[in-house]
């Protein structure tokens, strides 16, 4: 099966490929100019560069594909210029999806997230059907995967045969930008990480969510949201099991929403718009924050083989990568 993969350079992506080459795929990887592709090369796949800003010329790399997994989004949570996001996860999305009908594509996944669905401030677990709305969704990278994610339930009602799949926070290999879970690895082993504040998460090992992508494109029900999870965990839980693996400390002071908001403002207003780059704290994220996003992957474990398994292995993966690869001091 050729196999057509959007974000392929990215943390996520990346595993997908290699457990798409793993399965005998025949892969074709998107990739953007200047994106490092080094970690590619085992896998011997076809490179096209494209932008999902201008998915036009994607056309010609869909052709011939008998699938697409379209992982890549713009995944920030502060951008000086939000528009530019919703064009590359609403407008392309909406896009890629009309081109792989045209060239006849017989089977989508759409990588989600999990921040699509509808947390609450008192920890309840979630699932794919508790409701939900765009007014739930703080901040732009939440409503623009909202809406892509409901440009992908719009195609599989029409007739293409999309599977959506919800990664809740992958843990593991690999994370190179990092993302913003892999920033909290990367400060915590820095020991940047002197307090923390009331949230959960669910955590899910990186090479199981991958694996459920393989799945999805033989088991997957289109128009179906699959969340692929592991470990509710407290922030605080989280720590603590970073703790426990490499013996440094873990931060022992809870600071509330209020003050963290207040940090956060500042280091946006000096760090992003006078200095120009990526605050360390952003508002947006403190009020995500206020919710616990605590899930279930049982529809996943139910009808795709999902394993929601502990995340212990996959963050002494993660600590072991960052540290040979210098983003921390050596154990």
């Amino acid at each position: 099966m050729r196999v057509f993969v959007t974000g392929a350079t990215g943390f996520v992506g990346s595993h997908v490929a290699r457990a798409l080459s793993r399965n005998g795929a025949s892969l074709r990887l998107l990739t953007r100019p200047g994106s490092r592709t080094q970690h590619l090369e085992p896998l011997h796949a076809e490179l096209v560069q494209g932008d999902l800003r201008t998915p036009e010329g994607l056309r010609t790399a869909l052709a011939g594909c008998e699938a697409l997994v379209h992982v890549a989004a713009d995944y920030r949570l502060w951008v000086r210029d939000p528009q530019s996001m919703y064009a590359a996860n609403v407008a392309g999305t909406r896009a890629l999806l009309r081109l792989a009908r045209e060239c006849g594509v017989r089977r989508v996944v759409y990588t989600s997230s999990v921040a699509t669905m509808g947390f609450r401030t008192d920890g309840t677990i979630v699932d794919e059907d508790t409701p939900v709305s765009l007014n739930d969704m703080v901040g732009h990278y939440k409503r623009s995967k909202f809406l892509a994610e409901q440009e992908a339930i719009a195609a599989a009602r029409a007739g293409q045969p999309v599977m959506i799949l919800n990664p809740t926070t992958p843990i593991g290999a690999d994370d190179a930008k990092p993302t913003p879970t892999g920033r909290i690895v990367v400060d915590f082993l820095n020991r940047n990480f002197p307090a923390y504040v009331d949230t959960g998460l669910n955590f899910a090992d990186v090479t199981a969510v991958a694996a459920a992508h393989v799945s999805a494109l033989s088991a997957g029900r289109p128009g179906e949201r699959y969340i692929l999870g592991g470990e509710n965990l407290t922030l605080k839980q989280f720590l603590d099991r970073m703790a426990a693996i490499t013996g440094l400390p873990s931060p022992s002071l809870q600071v509330p929403h209020s003050v963290a908001t207040t940090f956060a403002f500042f280091d946006e207003w000096i760090t992003g718009k006078l200095r120009g780059k990526e605050p360390r704290a952003t508002v947006e994220a403190v009020r995500m924050g206020r919710k616990k996003m605590f899930a279930s992957s049982a529809k996943a474990e139910l009808e795709l083989g999902y394993a929601a398994v502990s995340i212990d292995d996959a963050l002494r993966t993660a600590i072991e990568w960052f540290r040979a690869n210098g983003y921390a001091p050596p154990a």
